[in-house]
């Protein structure tokens, strides 16, 4: 048996440092200063011999056998994870602490609405929320910093388990007067392709909002970027154009206070389908399902 194993404290700076790649950042994701992040990863190449992090001035640079190391910390810091899932499932169900992530387009419609109901019936459970991107919160699930994520499909998310909820409706927003004379139900072909306007990459409802138009100049025409549906509808209601939100946004009161109209889009596959996903084999499995139930009871 080797005289040295590395400290999980250790795994855990030298995956935080591969993840951020900057020890300032990394410092911050471990909740400790810069010096006792640097000072552990320096212990534990001066433990195991090697090198494993080139430090400049402007870059952290790994070596290639400290990205192996890193990968393989990553996996025994989720097993670890996955260790202590396993006791924690044994004993009260949605008990203790859940770190879910949720993503940007479904978090401040739907939480208001869910989390006081999940606090009544499931009141011993800790539920801490990251919102990030999908791509985001996917990667966070992937490396075990998040337990589930809550977000939108088709998407593709890695190696997961997923519980389907309930189907969310894309609106056409109109500015004031530009919908008259179309159809209660706005067929893609009708969408003037120079006012349309999109979410930034990184945000999966781009992505359904093409695909249920089923117009890939669209993509290429969108010509202002916003930066969440809340600006969207902003810059609709001061005309510069239109864009498609979901169903749970209006019904959340998005278009409050302004003069933005919106109506259904008439398309083959005119939803994106909400889902509580998490990954595949996790022995919290039982949990995430009756989370699932909850979130779609409470929806």
């Amino acid at each position: 048996m080797s005289s040295y194993l590395p400290t999980l404290k250790q795994l855990q700076y030298l995956v935080a440092l591969k993840n951020h790649g900057h020890f300032g950042r990394a410092a911050e994701a471990c909740f400790v200063t810069q010096s006792t992040l640097s000072a552990g990863i320096k212990e534990l190449e001066s433990l195991i011999g090697v090198t494993l992090v080139e430090r400049t001035r402007r870059v952290v640079r790994f070596t290639p056998l400290g990205l192996r190391v890193a990968e393989k910390a990553q996996r025994i810091l989720r097993e670890t994870e996955d260790l202590a899932d396993m006791v924690r499932a044994s004993g009260k169900p949605l008990a203790g602490e859940l770190r879910m992530g949720v993503i940007p387009t479904i978090a401040p419609f739907l939480l208001p609405t869910l989390l006081p109901k999940l606090r009544s019936e499931w009141p011993d459970l800790k539920l801490y929320l990251r919102e990030e991107t999908s791509q985001s919160a996917c990667d966070s699930l992937r490396r075990g910093q998040l337990d589930c994520v809550l977000l939108a499909l088709p998407y593709a998310c890695g190696d997961v388990e997923t519980a389907e909820l309930f189907e969310d409706r894309l609106m056409v927003a109109f500015p004031s007067g530009m919908a008259d004379g179309l159809p209660s139900a706005v067929p893609p072909g009708s969408i003037d392709e120079d006012k349309l306007l999109l979410l930034e990459d990184g945000h999966c409802l781009k992505d359904h909002v093409l695909s249920a138009c089923n117009r890939p100049e669209l993509r290429a025409q969108a010509s202002i970027l916003g930066t969440s549906l809340h600006t969207m509808v902003q810059m609709v209601d001061n005309g510069l154009g239109l864009t498609i939100i979901p169903q749970m946004a209006v019904d959340a009161g998005i278009l409050e206070g302004t003069s933005v109209e919106a109506r259904p889009l008439d398309a083959d596959h005119p939803t994106r389908l909400i889902a509580l996903v998490w990954r595949r084999g996790s022995p919290r499995e039982k949990e995430f399902r009756l989370l699932a139930d909850a979130l779609k009871a409470a929806a």
